[in-house]
């Protein structure tokens, strides 16, 4: 949520959509054609605008966004202009619609002759009261992102160049989820929240070193993993090497859980634990916990199939690709009426009749929301020849707003709120239905800590509010 606090309608949340990712890159020659090539590997975290912000060798700061896909936004001529070995870059999803390029990030700042670049992934849950107050003290800014806020708040404590102190009295007076990169003439600064919310690791490149939200863009640029920044740590990045702080003294280990069922791709990792390998388990133990009376496996591609392997093992049941996706139709959640949100499940799934005739399908899917794409995935199995549709679903019901950087819409807007299993069932047509656990999380995870509070309304930091007014 953005601090416009602009409210969404119910025909544009059909899905989840993760806000954003960020890239940085310290002492990497060519930085920006590496950060072009880790921000398409990280292009699923957002696909509505991008940019690459970089130091020029004369010191200067370049930027360059556009409200597009990576590919479309950069061309030959837009990389060479942006000369430099250190740069930051950021892939945008936006929560609401309000806003256009001025949302885009990295943002550009310029404080004391001191210029500098910041990039966030994640919600500042404060956002709105914090900006409120410098407002009322007479402070503008240009956009509805609290990204602003977080670069604004930085360039007002910054003394001399004590980059390191503005930043922690930054981080320390914001609450909520963030991943921040932020880029100064001869440093990379990179920062996570004191509870862990949203994921930034490391890795090295040659002399030089870069920070992602996922691990999977340091494969496409053979940088080699070195650590996760910790959850509370702020990372300096500069001629001198690495140098680590730490914006909080009491810390948590909060991962979005969602970051392993749904947003992250399978062959990153996020705190020792693969994603493959959780949704792996993950369908294993959904079996355990709900076996299906069916002949067949498949799922939901793409995020599913992982957990769908997982099930398949478990249940040993052959594992076919019952669903096919159409990468080439646009995005279709924004289409105005339910007929043609419909219409547009319809052009970018499409069931496989060969295969589903006849049969008793057990269909896996990482999370149902609004539940009107389930209910049509189900029609159009049975449209195919299926005899019966077995739903599974690889996380809980989901029936809590996120406030960290998800966009879910309002509590009202979420199909597990006020209903039961069985009405949620009744709703998406399916012959059955079955849900993984929260503990059933844990122990696919490996691990004690992560933030639930979309399942269970557990929420890791304190409610604002105007996140209050959203629930």
């Amino acid at each position: 949520m953005h601090v416009s606090s602009v409210t969404r309608t119910v025909s544009d949340c059909k899905e989840l959509h993760e806000e954003c990712g960020v890239v940085g890159f310290y002492g990497v020659e060519g930085a920006a054609t590496h950060a072009f090539l880790a921000l398409q590997s990280i292009q699923h975290r957002g696909q509505q605008g991008c940019g690459i912000s970089v130091v020029r060798p004369d010191g200067t700061l370049a930027l360059h966004k556009g409200a597009s896909l990576v590919k479309e936004v950069f061309h030959k001529e837009d990389i060479e202009g942006l000369p430099g070995s250190s740069c930051i870059g950021h892939v945008r999803y936006p929560t609401t619609d309000v806003g256009g390029r001025e949302n885009l990030q990295p943002f550009l700042f310029a404080r004391q002759n001191n210029p500098y670049a910041l990039a966030h992934n994640g919600n500042i849950v404060n956002a709105a009261q914090v900006k409120a107050f410098l407002e009322k003290q007479g402070h503008l800014f240009s956009s509805t992102s609290d990204s602003e806020l977080f670069g604004y708040l930085v360039g007002s404590s910054l003394h001399g160049n004590d980059w390191e102190n503005a930043i922690v009295n930054t981080a320390r007076l914001l609450d909520g989820a963030y991943a921040t990169v932020i880029l100064t003439k001869d440093k990379l600064f990179a920062c996570r929240d004191k509870y862990g919310l949203r994921p930034l690791s490391l890795a090295k490149m040659g002399s030089g070193y870069v920070v992602a939200s996922e691990t999977c863009a340091f494969e496409s640029v053979g940088a080699q993993f070195i650590r996760d920044i910790e959850p509370g740590e702020l990372l300096t990045i500069d001629a001198e090497g690495l140098h680590s702080s730490h914006i909080a003294r009491a810390v948590n280990h909060f991962m979005c859980a969602m970051e392993y069922i749904y947003f992250a791709r399978p062959d990153s990792v996020i705190e020792g634990c693969s994603v493959h390998a959780f949704r792996r388990r993950s369908g294993a133990l959904l079996h355990a916990e709900h076996p299906a009376d069916a002949d067949l496996v498949t799922c939901v591609p793409e995020s599913s199939m992982s957990a769908a392997i997982g099930f398949a093992e478990a249940s040993g049941l052959p594992l076919e690709m019952g669903l096919i996706k159409n990468m080439y139709v646009a995005r279709t959640f924004i289409q105005p009426t339910q007929s043609m949100r419909d219409a547009g499940v319809k052009m970018k799934l499409s069931a496989v009749r060969s295969i589903v005739r006849g049969k008793r399908v057990a269909v896996i899917d990482d999370s149902i929301v609004r539940g009107t794409t389930s209910r049509t995935i189900v029609r159009m199995l049975r449209d195919a020849g299926a005899t019966e549709v077995h739903m599974r679903i690889a996380s809980p019901p989901y029936a809590w707003p996120c406030f960290y950087g998800i966009d879910t819409g309002s509590k009202e807007q979420l199909l597990a709120v006020g209903r039961s299993v069985e009405d949620i069932r009744d709703f998406i047509e399916a012959d059955t239905l079955g849900y993984l656990s929260v503990e059933a999380l844990f122990q696919a995870s490996g691990r004690s800590g992560l933030c639930t509070a979309c399942f269970d309304g557990n929420y890791p930091t304190d409610l604002y509010e105007e996140n209050d007014n959203k629930q």
